[in-house]
């Protein structure tokens, strides 16, 4: 879509939209040319049939191939499809072969070369035709929206040809044209490109004759068998041509290579793309029986503790032993869905040879990726500005991939940001492809303190690294120029270059704007090469309307993309997370375009890793434990949870859809068995089938949300083909816009699973709905939020969203590259991490108050028990918060007291506790073992479970439940992305907020009682240091958990504000007093005292 350069934006106009900046207005008609289908196995063209559809041999996965090859196939060859293996089926025209299922409904023998009976068509075609009927093409003067200046003929490109209703334009040379049949002429659906002569021309199908011998099409002739013998050759000599390259570049010539196993040998079709790496069994089988162990040992220990209550200390006795089982059913819930932890590994040099052919297009699937911003002052624009140089010098095919920047707070600044990148991408982007450089963002690239020299053998590299430093470094002093005019806002609001206001002045009511920087707009890099497609995209915002933060942000993201590009496959990062490794799109690909086992694959979701963080990880924010060992289990099940970024979409996936069902192989009949036996049982049964699926399919509620997309396509078949009757042809419509809303152009592109802009599409047209599509009232009375895209109600939208398709019967896909696919920046100090987590523990805690929540929803579909077990534990974790509190509580009360929460120990309970901290050791380090994670990661993963247990989850969960039961809504805080200070300068400052009160508080309580606990043991003697041991012990294991708090506040004691160090310790000192006096001290046994009875006065 050619937009000259110009930002679009909407008005109050719901069929208007406004070119901001601009002299003049032009429109360019893009219409793709449609060519027929190539034999994958002779090379010969795939015949159209007598309905206008392209012979298909295979139902299953659609592998193109001719009829010729079909028939030697089922003939001489397997009888299965060449690439997923599926035994091929016998088509209409086609003999008989043995194996073929028997037909019930007529005898073959008469119906053997029927052609005409054959109605099925092609969804794409289908969506194509949708389209066209709704799309104002060649019909400017009867739509209602009328650009005179767009149809200037210098505007045009001559080399696409034009669609015309069967007339022919005198401006047009006749081998230009391109004829379209309206839909009220008839039933067909194709664009044929050809030389326009007549409108009644038609391509002629190419059907087989039964009446003249089959050697005419080449069957039992030798010409046939020189032919495959030729294309056996060429396939051997061409893999042998692309293994001596990849010798040649690799510098490995070793005779043994020509030996791999994995080097596809006859066909790189045939060959996965990817496969499982499951863990050694000498780690996981004992990792496997120390759980049970652990489970076994943990019923004796709640056995001897419900057993043994301490009588003197009942109210302690009882806290602990109900905070110990919710720590027990907890540690249940996260354990069992790593049961089944697997790796894996993907092929990227067969991808290359299976979709990008050498002198051919490449045929790797289009991909839309979408970059959520909102406040340029927490998010910094030069951040943004690296993450999207990172995308679109992304080693893709530049023509598959468009950049969908987001920003959700209407700021000039992220706007003339992106104008500035788009610029400085003409640059960086040529120069990353030349040099092969990694990684793709510029700010990290310079920074890194490697050898740059290292493989590099340009002798003009130096040369053009230090000029592209400069131009880097130039880009940067422009943008900190942006930001520092940013920062006093004029008081008539931004005004454009023009003169033009800034149609976002007013964050909170703003038209829908949309901004084409790069991509089919002429706007080229340096060396004259293409660049992929840039998009600036703020939706439109009124008072009034509920917007949905991020999640309304990311489906209006959705819509846009599905108007303009509507790639199949969707990447959604945020503004800090640039793409670390060049070919992360590629590793996605080979699970998603995998022939038998992609369908079914709803994301793949890539770890976080982050950039800046001290080398101890203080605060854990790299978060390891999470993505190298619960997500590797979670891969073993269903497939990881979402986590909100660097995932890459399936887009039928997110508009609702039920996953493919796999269909079970026929049933096969044992030989030995009479044929009477056959005849009798074997019809019988399929009869009974029959009617039990007919049964089913009226049985099957008609829910928008969970109706596979076949009936979809049904519908609207049904809508076109019934033009006579007006009520059939819009209740299809009706019904798909109660579900995606009132854009018959969106609803078209949902109809096409492999993506795509059918041919024909205007730019005012796209224009018109893309502007139409971001508006703030096109979600009313849909399913957006609720069945269709991000799912609305939690302010961790990621987690709900990638339930609801596991619930659809999805599975995810984990992908760990050796070199990390994402990088991002996380939060440093304290502060910023608590309410990070806080916003997490929230979403989580409003997903469990709700119908969403996995306890109760979604039984009977498609999500497995150990899948749900994980979402139950994501959901419930802010629940821990109050157990952890008091459980934490108690050693100080403990010391305070002089009281236990356990009695005096003996042997066998000795033996117990004994026993269970072996075996939560002995889990951890099997852990450790096969999820390849260091010791100093799990500690401060445990560390920090603690810290935010007794803060963040606690004011989560009082939140929450404000929000459910009263109402009362909190603030989105974004967290600040980056930082001008020095590395680390920020690690151990703490900001104030009332989330540092609770687990000071604790650590003050329990020092307090760690100090009157040893004065005690001290005046009372030695006989009172050995029940002591076990209160320093409780109350040590907190204080070392609550550690980095103390480090801070010795590192940097004027860091830590006043108010939070006087509020602890207040608090701390009334706790001890209240429990000194309802509880004081006792001497234990020895000289009892008694009232004097002498009156001394």
């Amino acid at each position: 879509m050619d937009t000259k350069g110009r930002l679009i934006a909407g008005s109050h106009n719901r069929n208007e939209f406004v070119l901001i900046n601009a002299d003049e207005v032009g429109r360019v008609t893009s219409v793709k040319e449609l060519s027929g289908q190539i034999c994958q196995i002779c090379g010969d063209e795939i015949e159209i049939t007598v309905d206008g559809e392209p012979f298909v041999a295979c139902n299953e996965c659609a592998f193109p191939v001719c009829r010729p090859c079909y028939e030697y196939e089922r003939r001489e060859g397997n009888q299965a499809c060449p690439q997923c293996k599926t035994r091929y089926k016998r088509i209409k025209g086609s003999p008989r072969v043995d194996g073929d299922e028997e037909e019930d409904e007529f005898d073959d023998l008469d119906n053997e070369f029927d052609f005409g009976s054959n109605e099925r068509r092609d969804p794409q075609h289908l969506a194509e035709s949708v389209l066209s009927a709704r799309l104002n093409i060649g019909r400017a003067n009867t739509s209602g929206f009328t650009t005179p200046s767009e149809m200037d003929a210098a505007s045009l490109n001559p080399e696409i040809p034009l669609l015309t209703y069967g007339q022919e334009d005198d401006g047009i040379s006749a081998d230009k044209h391109a004829l379209i049949i309206p839909p009220i002429m008839g039933r067909a659906k194709r664009v044929h490109p050809m030389p326009f002569s007549d409108s009644s021309i038609s391509l002629p199908p190419r059907p087989m004759d039964p009446k003249k011998d089959l050697a005419v099409y080449g069957y039992g002739t030798v010409a046939w068998k020189e032919r495959m013998e030729e294309w056996r050759k060429r396939q051997n000599d061409k893999l042998q041509m692309v293994k001596h390259e990849g010798q040649i570049n690799g510098g490995n010539n070793d005779d043994d290579e020509m030996d791999d196993p994995d080097l596809p040998k006859m066909d790189e079709g045939r060959q996965p793309l990817s496969r499982k790496l499951p863990i050694p069994s000498s780690k996981i089988n004992p990792y496997r029986m120390v759980i049970f162990l652990r489970l076994a040992i943990l019923g004796l220990f709640f056995h001897y503790r419900i057993l043994h209550p301490v009588h003197d200390a009942y109210g302690l006795w009882l806290t602990s032993i109900i905070c110990e089982i919710w720590f027990a059913v907890s540690w249940i819930f996260d354990q069992f869905p790593k049961w089944f932890p697997i790796e894996r590994e993907t092929y990227l040099d067969r991808l290359s040879l299976r979709y990008e052919k050498e002198g051919k297009p490449s045929e790797l699937a289009p991909i839309d990726v979408f970059v959520s911003t909102v406040d340029p002052a927490k998010e910094p624009p030069l951040i943004t500005a690296n993450t999207v140089l990172s995308i679109l010098a992304v080693d893709y095919p530049v023509d598959k991939v468009a950049c969908y920047v987001s920003d959700d707070g209407a700021a000039m600044l992220t706007f003339e940001a992106l104008s500035e990148t788009s610029e400085f991408a003409r640059k960086w982007v040529p120069f990353c492809k030349k040099f092969n450089i990694e990684p793709r963002a510029p700010e990290w690239y310079f920074a890194e303190k490697v050898d740059y020299l290292k493989d590099k053998v340009h002798p003009t590299f130096v040369r053009e690294r230090r000029a592209m430093k400069r131009d880097y470094e130039e880009f940067k002093v422009r943008i900190n120029g942006l930001v520092a005019m940013a920062q006093k806002v004029p008081e008539e609001g931004w005004t454009m270059q023009d003169g033009t206001p800034w149609p976002g002045n007013n964050v909170r009511d703003h038209p829908g704007m949309i901004q084409v920087f790069l991509g089919n707009n002429g706007v080229h890099d340096v060396e004259g090469n293409e660049l992929p497609r840039l998009v600036y995209v703020s939706r439109e915002k009124r008072p009034g309307f509920e917007h949905h933060k991020k999640a309304g942000a990311m489906n209006s993201l959705i819509r846009v993309s599905a108007v303009i590009s509507n790639a199949p496959y969707l990447l959604n990062v945020d503004c800090d997370h640039y793409i670390n490794n060049s070919k992360a799109l590629r590793e996605s690909m080979c699970f998603m375009m995998d022939p038998t086992s992609g369908k079914k694959i709803c994301y793949v979701q890539f770890p976080q890793r982050f950039d800046g963080i001290d080398r101890h990880d203080r605060y854990s924010n790299r978060n390891v434990v999470f993505f190298d060992i619960n997500m590797k289990g979670l891969d073993g099940i269903q497939g990881p949870i979402y986590v909100g970024t660097g995932c890459v979409f399936r887009r039928q996936a997110l508009y609702g859809y039920d996953a493919p069902v796999k269909k079970k192989p026929p049933g096969k009949t044992c030989n030995c068995l009479p044929k009477w036996f056959c005849c009798c049982f074997g019809k019988k049964k399929k009869r009974k089938t029959k009617t039990k699926a007919k049964t089913n399919e009226k049985k099957k509620p008609k829910s928008g949300g969970s109706s596979p997309q076949i009936h979809a396509l049904e519908n609207i078949e049904e809508g076109i083909e019934g033009i006579d009757s007006e009520k059939s042809a819009l209740m299809p419509q009706i019904k798909f816009e109660k579900k995606f809303g009132q854009s018959p152009v969106f609803i078209a592109s949902t109809l096409l699973e492999d993506g795509g802009v059918p041919p024909g599409a205007s730019s005012a047209s796209l224009l018109k709905e893309a502007i139409h599509v971001i508006s703030c009232g096109y979600e009313d009375k849909t399913e957006w939020g609720k069945e269709v895209g991000w799912i609305y109600g939690s302010v961790t939208e990621d987690i709900l969203t990638g339930f609801k398709m596991h619930c659809h019967g999805w599975r995810s896909v984990y992908c760990i590259p050796k070199r990390p696919a994402f990088k991002g920046s996380a939060p440093i100090n304290l502060s910023d991490r608590l309410h990070q987590v806080l916003r997490w523990a929230l979403g989580s805690v409003e997903i469990l108050l709700s119908r969403h929540c996995p306890i109760w929803y979604g039984y009977g579909c498609g999500l497995k028990p150990l899948e749900r077990f994980s979402y139950i534990n994501s959901v419930v974790y802010p629940l821990t918060s109050l157990p952890l509190i008091a459980y934490c509580t108690l050693p100080a009360v403990c010391l305070l007291t002089g009281k236990f929460i356990v009695p005096a120990i003996s042997n066998y309970a000795s033996i117990v506790f004994m026993a269970l901290f072996i075996s939560i050791a002995a889990t951890s380090i099997l852990e450790m073992q096969w999820g390849k994670v260091g010791i100093d990661d799990l500690w401060r993963n445990e560390q920090f479970w603690v810290i935010g247990g007794a803060s963040s989850h606690l004011f989560a969960l009082v939140q929450g439940l404000l929000k459910v039961l009263a109402g009362v809504n909190t603030n989105f805080t974004v967290t600040s992305k980056g930082g001008d200070d020095g590395a680390f300068a920020e690690l151990y400052l703490f900001k104030w907020t009332s989330l540092l009160i609770p687990p000071l508080t604790l650590l003050i309580m329990n020092i307090i009682g760690l100090v009157v606990g040893i004065s005690d043991a001290i005046s009372n003697g030695y006989e009172s240091w050995g029940p002591l041991f076990g209160k320093l012990f409780f109350a040590i294991w907190v204080i070392v958990h609550l550690y980095p708090f103390l480090k801070g506040m010795m590192g940097k004691q004027h860091g830590v504000p006043t108010i939070i160090i006087v509020w602890s310790i207040l608090l701390a000192s009334i706790f001890s007093l209240l429990w000194v006096r309802i509880n004081p001290f006792l001497s234990k046994g020895g000289i009892v005292l008694e009232v004097c009875q002498l009156d001394c006065d």
